[in-house]
């Protein structure tokens, strides 16, 4: 079997002299990109490998009624086919044009690439991937029983035919979960259809079988295009077993609603009722999908998108279903959220913006945790953040600077449904504001909603890595934020905004979290029976962030983080004998962390940055503690805690 390796960049063959194994990550073989068209030609830069690999880009216009287009390597560039229709292939020149080493290239062809009134479009890219996806092409010969031969290297969870010659014939999909002569239209509502078409996939995976009786799929002389989709195969991760892909089914209980167990967080799913009519189904986390929001795309129709409150939600281990019709059943494929891999760089995970006016901020990276302020005013500390939702008409915001409970605002907002930042649509353009994003990553960041339930419980997270540090916020109702800090030990909290004394509090349980749990009390602040709660749980990752201690000197010190040019984010919290009195200082490098004086703010504060002190320093380990910090950054003897980003 193979050994993990500890650079989390390879694991090697014990069994094969020492080769190294190249593991395998979600974000290498998937991605949903969001795109604005622009009538002329672009290329979409997601970082997969189509040209080398191959695989399949399906594309829809989110503003208007065009048709679906699903483009793959197997028939090449320029030629297309409709999920909502049942024409056959259809060839533009001035469509997708090429695939590439980390995407594909377009032209001018509205349907893919319009630049005028209704540009906003979405993509998904399935890279051809053992365990993952396949897309094959074939002739028919009207032969009994008919075997195609595939590389999916696993019994595939659901099949998706289309005729690629004739127009009229239907999409017709196979679904590991449905009786093995039943099948489903892609591009219709109907409920299950038992066609006499079946897949025999057998045990050595390699291949699928098409009886005779629906001679749509195999008549001689036409052409085929087949997309096959893994389920619960592993094949990801060090170790090889991570699964990414699911094909599965679930029936709703008698409030139309469901929870089903994935064993990861899913960003990307599709579903179809299968006992009536209904629409099938596409929802991504990138456009929305959410606690409170829900932005499906409809394969059967050529119809925009739309956007109301939430009916799936994806979990830290699976997915909700709520507002269906009661004892429903459904069939689906859901995909696992990225990245994957440790980043090994700050900025691909965190970014600091001042910026006036608002509009498109810029990370290059999609964010899941906006804070942002407007650092010269007297103005709350906004907490907004992908799982629990926003959009540009809309926001769901949290303050660090009161007790106040969520609120889904109605006005405008952040919208996320952007790979390389957001667009701020709620702003003053007389002022500069502060924007500090974050991403979910291995290691670094990560977010769990959750219902409390009044008894001591675990609470499963995706960190994969032990947390340092947790923030957790009631949602429902008003009340304090809540610090865990490693540093301080598992019966021990501190508060926010008060400055309260870090106190033995038996929120946690006394219990230190693990790298894929963390465990609340009894208390009300975090699980009080039937209460929501949003945690932030951050953890040290070389060489990009530290969670970290430091005593008090009431001299200059250097604080070692590890860092190769310097922290672009301090935010420190005095938590000695006189904690009560200091707040929780933060720094950056969009307002200045310089060798002369660095603005800081105080997040648990709503008052306006200080411009004129200079208490920490430029460091390229990490940051500086200047001589001239006060007690509430550097009193000596005093114990301090911390959260610093490369």
């Amino acid at each position: 079997m193979p050994l993990q390796a500890t650079s989390g960049a390879a694991s090697y063959d014990a069994f094969g002299g020492g080769v190294p194994v190249v593991p395998n990550y979600i974000e290498d073989v998937f991605s949903t990109w969001l795109y604005e068209g622009n009538g002329s030609t672009q290329t979409i830069t997601n970082g997969i490998d189509l040209s080398t690999n191959g695989g399949l880009v399906w594309i829809k216009n989110r503003q208007f009624g065009y048709d679906h287009a699903l483009f793959d390597t197997a028939r090449g560039s320029q030629k297309y086919i409709r999920s909502n229709t049942t024409n056959a292939e259809s060839t533009s020149s001035t469509s997708l044009t090429g695939f590439t080493t980390s995407g594909f290239s377009l032209s001018s062809d509205g349907f893919v690439n319009n630049g005028g009134s209704y540009p906003s479009f979405a993509s998904w890219t399935f890279r051809k991937q053992p365990k993952f996806f396949d897309v094959v092409t074939y002739t028919g010969d009207g032969t009994a029983n008919r075997q195609i031969s595939h590389a999916l290297g696993s019994t595939p969870g659901c099949v998706i035919v289309k005729n690629t010659t004739d127009a009229g014939t239907g999409w017709i999909v196979w679904h590991r979960s449905i009786n093995g002569v039943s099948n489903l239209f892609l591009n219709t509502t109907d409920s299950v259809n038992t066609l006499g078409f079946e897949f025999l996939v057998g045990t050595d995976a390699t291949v699928f079988t098409i009886t005779t009786a629906v001679q749509a799929l195999n008549q001689s002389g036409k052409s085929y295009v087949a997309y096959l989709f893994a389920h619960n195969a592993g094949g990801f991760g060090l170790t090889g077993t991570d699964n990414v892909i699911s094909c599965g089914s679930f029936t709703t209980n008698g409030s139309g609603a469901a929870t089903v167990s994935l064993g990861y967080e899913p960003q990307w799913f599709l579903f179809k009722r299968t006992d009536d009519t209904s629409n099938w189904r596409i929802l991504d986390v990138m456009r929305g999908g959410s606690l409170t929001q829900s932005s499906p795309l409809i394969p059967n129709l050529s119809s925009a998108e739309s956007s109301f409150g939430s009916f799936w939600s994806p979990t830290a281990t699976g997915f909700n279903i709520i507002n269906q019709a009661a004892s429903s059943t459904w069939i689906y494929i859901a995909i696992r959220r990225g990245p994957m891999r440790t980043p090994t760089t700050g900025t691909s995970v965190f970014a600091p913006v001042n910026q006036t006016g608002g509009g498109t901020v810029t990370t290059n990276f999609p964010v899941d945790l906006l804070i942002s302020t407007t650092p010269s005013q007297s103005s709350y500390r906004s907490v907004n953040d992908r799982l629990r939702g926003a959009s540009t008409t809309r926001d769901v915001p949290l303050y660090t600077n009161t007790t106040d409970a969520e609120t889904v605002g109605t006005g405008y907002g952040f919208g996320f449904d952007n790979n390389t930042g957001f667009k701020d649509a709620n702003y003053s353009s007389s002022f500069t504001d502060l924007y500090l994003s974050f991403r979910r990553a291995p290691s670094f960041f990560d977010e769990v909603c959750y219902t409390g339930t009044g008894s001591a419980r675990t609470v499963t997270h995706n960190l994969a890595a032990v947390p340092e540090m947790m923030l957790i916020k009631r949602r429902d109702t008003t009340a304090q934020w809540q610090f865990y800090f490693a540093g301080l030990g598992n019966t021990k909290s501190v508060q926010m905004p008060d400055n309260d004394k870090v106190t033995s509090s038996g929120l946690f349980n006394n219990t230190s979290p693990t790298s894929s749990v963390f465990t609340v009390g009894v208390n009300s602040p975090v699980n009080a029976s039937g209460g929501t709660y949003v945690a932030y749980l951050a953890a040290t990752c070389a060489g990009v962030s530290k969670v970290g201690t430091y005593t008090g000197t009431g001299t200059t010190q250097q604080i070692d983080c590890g860092f190769a040019a310097g922290a672009r984010f301090v935010l420190i919290k005095n938590v000695g004998v006189n904690d009560y009195a200091y707040g929780y200082y933060v720094w950056d490098t969009a307002r200045g962390i310089v060798s002369g004086n660095d603005p800081y703010l105080l997040l648990n504060s709503t008052a306006a940055e200080v411009t004129n002190t200079d208490y920490i320093d430029t460091y390229s380990a990490g940051f500086e503690i200047s001589s001239t910090a006060p007690a509430g950054i550097n009193a000596n003897g005093d114990q301090f805690v911390y959260w610093a980003i490369a």
